[in-house]
């Protein structure tokens, strides 16, 4: 996973869609809802990290944005 729209693209293969309207907020639930996967054993190592790690990312740079 190399971007935002490649999670979103991960998290369908499940049936999740995220559209709140509140940009920090989808990313928000983007990173539970990855995690949750991870912890059913449903994503690799390298890819859950690195999907929270873009996750957090673009979140910081939102709510330093302002």
């Amino acid at each position: 996973m190399k971007t935002i729209y490649d999670i979103q693209q991960f998290l369908k293969k499940f049936g999740t869609f995220i559209y709140i309207g509140d940009r920090v907020a989808d990313l928000e639930l983007m990173e539970a809802e990855i995690k949750e996967l991870y912890q059913a054993q449903l994503m690799e190592t390298k890819d859950y990290q690195m999907a929270i790690l873009l996750l957090r990312h673009e979140i910081q740079l939102l709510k330093e944005k302002g």
